[in-house]
C-alpha cells in the first residue's frame, strides 16, 4: 500500500498514468522520516517525507547542495516535508561494505570538503558546553575538546559537514557515488564525516589507513592536520548524537536509549586523546 501524503510531482516524474501504476518500495521508515523508491517501468524517484530533525533537507539544498554542485541527487519537487528526489542509484555502502566502497566515499567526501563556502561556523567552541550541559549525563571534563575545537577553527575553514556521512547514505549506481539524506548539513572545520565512514568501516573489519590515505590524497591536505580533524570530528558527532537522543531518539526511537553509554564511553575516549 502506497502512502497517502504522495504528491501529484510524482506521477509527472515517473509519467506513470496514475498513483495504481506505481511500483512502490519502502526503504525506510523512522518516527521522523519515511523514504520510498517509486517506479514506472525504466523511470523511477525517490520519495521522502521527514519531520523533526529530518525536515530541513530542503534548507540544506537551498543553502549548500545547489550553489555549491555537490554531489546530491537533484530535486525534482520540493514542498514542506516532502520530497522528491532523482533516482541516484541502487546500491548503498551498507548492502555491498567493501573497502573500495569506503575508498571511494573518501574520496567523495574531498570533493564535498573542497567547495568554499561562506559563512561562519554552526559548531563553535562555546558550543560543547552548551550542548554537554542540555546532555546532563557527562560526568568528564570537557574543556580538551574545546580548546581542541578553538585551535582547530584557527587553523582550518569551515567547509560543508553532511551530517550523517555512514554507509546507508552512501549511493552508487555503478559508477560513481553519491551522498544523500542532507537534513543534518551543516558548516564547520572539523571532519566528524571522515570520523564516521572511518568508524563504520573499522567495525566492519576494514583497514583505517587507506581511507584516511585517498581523503589526504584527494583533498590535498596535511595529513598531521586530518587527524587532528578526525579527533575532534569525533567528539562533535558523539556530543551531537547524544544530543539528539536526549531531546528527541527517546520519544521516537525507543532503542536509542541502548545508545547512550556507549556514546559517552566513545566520547570520553576521544576527549582523552586529545588532551
Amino acid at each position: 500500500m502506497l502512502p497517502a501524503w504522495l504528491p501529484p510531482a510524482v506521477l509527472e516524474a515517473t509519467q506513470a498514468p496514475e498513483v495504481e501504476a506505481l511500483h512502490g518500495e519502502l526503504l525506510r521508515q523512522w518516527a521522523s522520516s519515511e523514504v520510498w523508491r517509486l517506479s514506472y517501468g525504466l523511470r523511477s524517484v525517490i520519495v521522502k517525507r521527514g519531520t523533526d530533525t529530518q525536515s530541513g533537507e530542503s534548507a540544506a539544498y537551498e543553502r549548500f547542495v545547489v550553489p555549491l554542485q555537490l554531489p546530491a541527487p537533484r530535486i525534482l519537487y520540493g514542498a514542506g516535508e516532502v520530497l522528491v528526489l532523482e533516482d541516484v542509484g541502487r546500491v548503498t555502502l551498507e548492502q555491498e561494505p567493501t573497502a573500495e566502497g569506503f575508498v571511494a566515499a573518501a574520496g567523495l567526501l574531498a570533493e564535498i570538503r573542497s567547495a568554499p563556502v561562506d559563512g561562519a561556523s554552526e559548531f563553535p567552541p562555546e558550543r560543547v558546553k552548551e550542548l554537554a550541559a542540555r546532555i546532563g549525563r557527562i560526568s568528564f571534563d570537557v574543556s580538551p575538546l574545546t580548546d581542541a575545537l578553538a585551535a582547530l577553527h584557527s587553523l582550518q575553514p569551515s567547509r560543508v559537514v553532511h551530517g550523517d556521512f555512514v554507509p546507508k547514505n552512501l549511493v552508487t549506481d555503478g559508477v560513481r557515488w553519491t551522498a544523500v539524506d542532507w537534513p543534518l548539513a551543516h558548516l564547520a572545520p572539523h571532519l566528524s564525516d571522515l570520523y564516521t565512514l572511518i568508524r563504520e568501516a573499522v567495525a566492519l573489519g576494514h583497514d583505517r589507513g587507506p581511507i584516511v590515505a585517498q581523503y589526504v590524497e584527494a583533498a590535498g591536505a596535511d595529513p598531521f592536520l586530518v587527524d587532528r580533524q578526525i579527533l575532534v570530528g569525533g567528539a562533535c558527532f558523539c556530543l551531537r548524537a547524544l544530543d539528539f537522543v536526549v531531546a528527541e531518539g527517546l520519544q521516537t526511537i525507543p532503542e536509542s536509549a541502548d545508545w547512550i553509554d556507549p556514546l559517552l564511553a566513545e566520547l570520553a575516549d576521544l576527549v582523552e586523546q586529545l588532551s
